[in-house]
């Protein structure tokens, strides 16, 4: 869930998604925010906390920090526990817990994620980091609209997909090789 961005432009996105209709992302990555909206669909926003340092260009929200971030639906705080994102394709994930039901996005191929409910999955989305994203809903998992506003908030907010465990351990020891 590395993806270069752009930390200059904010970026507004109209979708049609398959199920609910529009869907509206917004990414201002220079300011770490993520708005997505829809047709009943509820308001989902994450946020990175003013004036934190050290931001990740290569995070469209600039933080894998779940202490730095900030979630919430329709005006109500939403625990948000990013993944450190190192080895594995599991440590890119993001966890979050509402109305007492946990969701995962966990990258499961290059370029893109499952969306899981507890177990289930639910749907699949990507993204490259742009604001811009991609959904396909499981049918029959019966998908509700705080799950594709979820969903397209996390895919924006943090990109979807990882390399697989064998790329990045020759990523990482491309890095210790003196050059």
């Amino acid at each position: 869930m590395e993806h270069g961005v752009g930390a200059s432009a904010v970026v507004g996105v109209s979708t049609r998604d398959e199920l609910f209709g529009e869907v509206r992302v917004t990414l201002d990555a220079a300011h770490g925010l993520v708005t997505v909206d829809g047709d009943g669909l509820p308001l989902v926003v994450v946020r990175r906390a003013a004036g934190t340092g050290d931001v990740d260009e290569q995070m469209p929200v600039g933080t894998r920090d779940g202490r730095r971030l900030a979630l919430a639906v329709d005006g109500g705080a939403v625990p948000v526990s990013p993944g450190r994102g190192r080895l594995t394709r599991r440590s890119f994930r993001v966890d979050v817990t509402h109305a007492g039901v946990r969701y995962r996005l966990v990258p499961d191929s290059l370029t893109g994620s499952r969306l899981l409910r507890g177990a289930e999955r639910v749907g699949e989305l990507s993204s490259d980091g742009d604001g811009v994203v991609v959904a396909r809903w499981v049918t029959g998992a019966g998908v509700r609209p705080v799950e594709v506003a979820l969903g397209y908030a996390l895919a924006a907010a943090f990109g979807t997909g990882a390399l697989p465990m064998w790329m990045l351990l020759l990523d990482a020891l491309g890095d210790l090789v003196p050059g």
